[in-house]
C-alpha cells in the first residue's frame, strides 16, 4: 500500500468516525423501551468504514467515536463502553459472514443483529447494569437487572439492527462502491 493509500484510509477514518460521533447527538427514543435506551445511528459509519477499509478501520470508527463520547460526557462512562461492544460485536459479525464484501447482506445483517442481542444481554445482565447502578447509586437497577435486559436491552438490540439493515440499502450500499473506487484510483 503506497503513502498516499495509507493516507487517504487515515482521512477517511477520521471523517467517518467525526460522523460518526455527531450522529451519537441525534437519538431516537423507542416508544415502549425505557427513556436512556435511544437509538442513534453512529455505528453506520463504521459499517461504511468496514465494507472500505476492513475491520481494523471500522473498529478505529467505533473506538473514536467512543472515546470523543466519553470525553464530552464524563458523567456516563458505562454507556460509551456499551456503545463499543455493541457496534463492535455487530461489525465483527458481519465482516465474519461478508469477508468485508458486499454479499450475504440479509443473512450477515441478521446473524450480526442476533449475536450483538446475546452478547449485549448477557454483558448488560452480568457486568454494564450492575456497574451503572453501582456508580450511578442506583439500587433499583442493581434490584430490576432480569426486568431490564428481557423488557428493554433484548427488543432494544433487535430494533436497532432492523434499523441498521434498512439504513445500509438506503445508505451505505450505494455510498461504498464510490468509496471503494475513490480510495483506489487516484
Amino acid at each position: 500500500m503506497t503513502q498516499l493509500n495509507k493516507t487517504r484510509k487515515m482521512i477517511l477514518i477520521g471523517l467517518l468516525s467525526a460522523v460518526a460521533f455527531v450522529l451519537m447527538f441525534i437519538k431516537v427514543p423507542v416508544p415502549f423501551l425505557p427513556p436512556y435506551l435511544t437509538i442513534d445511528f453512529s455505528d453506520l459509519p463504521a459499517i461504511i468504514a468496514l465494507f472500505t477499509m476492513g475491520p481494523v478501520g471500522a473498529v478505529i470508527v467505533e473506538m473514536i467515536k467512543n472515546i470523543l463520547n466519553f470525553v464530552t460526557n464524563m458523567t456516563d462512562p458505562i454507556g460509551p463502553l456499551a456503545n463499543f461492544l455493541a457496534g463492535t460485536s455487530f461489525i465483527m459479525t458481519l465482516y465474519i459472514v461478508t469477508k468485508g464484501k458486499l454479499i450475504k447482506i440479509l443473512p450477515a445483517f441478521i446473524l450480526a443483529t442476533i449475536v450483538m442481542t446475546i452478547i449485549m444481554s448477557i454483558l448488560n445482565y452480568f457486568v454494564l447494569l450492575p456497574m451503572y447502578g453501582m456508580i450511578m447509586n442506583l439500587s433499583d437497577v442493581v434490584k430490576n437487572v432480569q426486568v431490564i435486559v428481557t423488557a428493554g436491552i433484548i427488543p432494544f438490540n433487535i430494533i436497532k439492527g432492523i434499523l441498521l439493515l434498512i439504513l445500509f440499502y438506503v445508505v451505505v450500499k450505494p455510498l461504498v462502491p464510490l468509496l471503494n473506487k475513490r480510495l483506489r484510483n487516484k
